[in-house]
């Protein structure tokens, strides 16, 4: 059954990034996503909400054209999501490389130029204005001489925002890209979520952190299923969030972080998530 959505927020000229009708997602004979209805407006910052193992880095492979559609329709921007893959760009929770390999971070950041320029073409003014100035945005221009396999996590993590960000996109995906960071990472990493989604793109993200879906524009809330979606207030019930993540014998608690215990696709509601209010910790 496609859920109840809330009411959908149009973009620009009432246009939508993405449209799903009955979607259903797999690997192989794993069901991911189940039957699933929403859209995802092309304005402003998208959060997927949802447990660890609900279909959240899923549904972003899906719009990435990474994962095919088994059941099913999805659009975006109005086309089949692998001819929309010019306009997106992707950053994933991990890259690993290997730390044999001699890159360094300007080179790195430099790759999300390689599908404008091709692999062997030097690059013209401008890419190296993209370049110079997505390093800027994520504060990594002292960096730019140093190989990757001497930075921290936070430090890569922010490299690869920035390779993203130096690609042309309009909208970019990106997949937990707040856990286990830094505090500087973090800071970097949150500031281009809110400005890039207001003033240079769309964004859609991932997450487990509620406080992150409330200040999105739009929240997808999932559990194997689209449970909801829509704006944060009519998603981030706790009715929708004891569905979502079994909070249903919870007391005098506010707030929550994941649990990596609870299975989404069984419908457990005996997790034990979140932080106690003061009233429950005395």
């Amino acid at each position: 059954m496609s859920p109840e959505p809330g009411a959908p927020v149009d973009g620009p000229g009432g246009g939508l990034l993405a449209e799903a009708t009955d979607v259903v997602l797999r690997y192989g004979s794993h069901t991911a996503l189940a039957r699933s209805s929403f859209t995802i407006p092309l304005e402003g910052v998208t959060a997927v909400i949802g447990p660890n193992g609900s279909g959240k880095s899923t549904l972003l492979h899906a719009l990435a054209g990474l994962v095919p559609v088994a059941e099913g329709r999805l659009q975006v921007l109005g086309r089949e999501p692998k001819q929309a893959r010019d306009e997106i760009s992707y950053v994933l929770q991990s890259t690993v490389v290997p730390p044999s390999t001699p890159i360094t971070v300007r080179e790195t950041v430099g790759m999300g130029r390689y599908p404008r320029v091709g692999f062997f073409r030097r690059f013209a003014r401008e890419d190296r204005a993209r370049v110079t100035e997505a390093m800027r945005r994520m504060e990594i221009e002292d960096l730019a001489g140093r190989h990757l396999h001497e930075l921290s996590g936070g430090q890569r993590q922010r490299v690869y925002v920035a390779q993203g960000l130096a690609q042309d996109h309009s909208v970019m995906l990106l997949d937990e890209p707040l856990t286990g960071l830094d505090l500087v990472s973090a800071r970097a990493i949150d500031a281009l979520i809110h400005g890039e989604g207001r003033d240079r793109g769309v964004v859609v993200l991932t997450t487990h952190d509620l406080d992150e879906a409330r200040v999105a524009d739009h929240v997808i809330l999932v559990s194997g299923r689209v449970v909801s979606y829509g704006p944060p207030e009519v998603v981030c019930t706790r009715h929708n969030l004891e569905v979502a993540f079994g909070l249903g014998s919870l007391h005098g608690w506010e707030g929550f972080i994941d649990d990596p215990a609870h299975d989404p696709h069984r419908g457990d509601t005996r997790s034990r998530v979140g932080r106690p209010s003061d009233e429950a910790r005395r």
